[in-house]
């Protein structure tokens, strides 16, 4: 949720020397899981009021906000530790996210790794892309 909430923040406001941004599997065109889950008892208080936000219909908060205007690498996981709610996402996902829901209008550069949501951010390869992505705007690709 972090790069929703910075995306959001960015559209009113600055951070000053802000520099490079990295998300995480963010749902960046929203998450057909909380569309979903969204009418099972119980979801707005496990979710909250931000949870409800970030499907993907009109109550939107990331379908409704403009392309990135900052330096912006994304990684999607491409491997999921729950096979309920990857059955929910269209194609290749990391068990909360679908890869194509990743990507955003702006961003410098995508990268896939074999890496689930809930754990990518403790993931040694993650964390070198990062620091690559940061130290240089763009992520280290393997070549075809």
């Amino acid at each position: 949720m972090g790069g929703i909430l910075i995306r959001q923040y960015l559209e009113s406001g600055n951070i000053d020397r802000l520099g490079r941004v990295v998300m995480l599997g963010p749902p960046n065109q929203g998450s057909e899981v909380v569309d979903v889950y969204r009418k099972f008892p119980g979801f707005k208080w496990i979710g909250g009021p931000a949870g409800l936000q970030l499907g993907t219909g009109e109550a939107s908060i990331p379908r409704s906000l403009g392309p990135v205007t900052v330096d912006v690498g994304i990684i999607a996981g491409t491997r999921s530790i729950n096979p309920i709610l990857s059955a929910i996402l269209p194609d290749s996902d990391d068990g909360k996210v679908s890869v194509e829901s990743t990507r955003e209008e702006g961003m410098n550069d995508h990268l896939e790794l074999p890496v689930n949501h809930v754990f990518m951010m403790r993931n040694g390869e993650v964390i070198e892309q990062v620091i690559h992505f940061l130290e240089n705007g763009e992520f280290l690709h393997e070549p075809d």
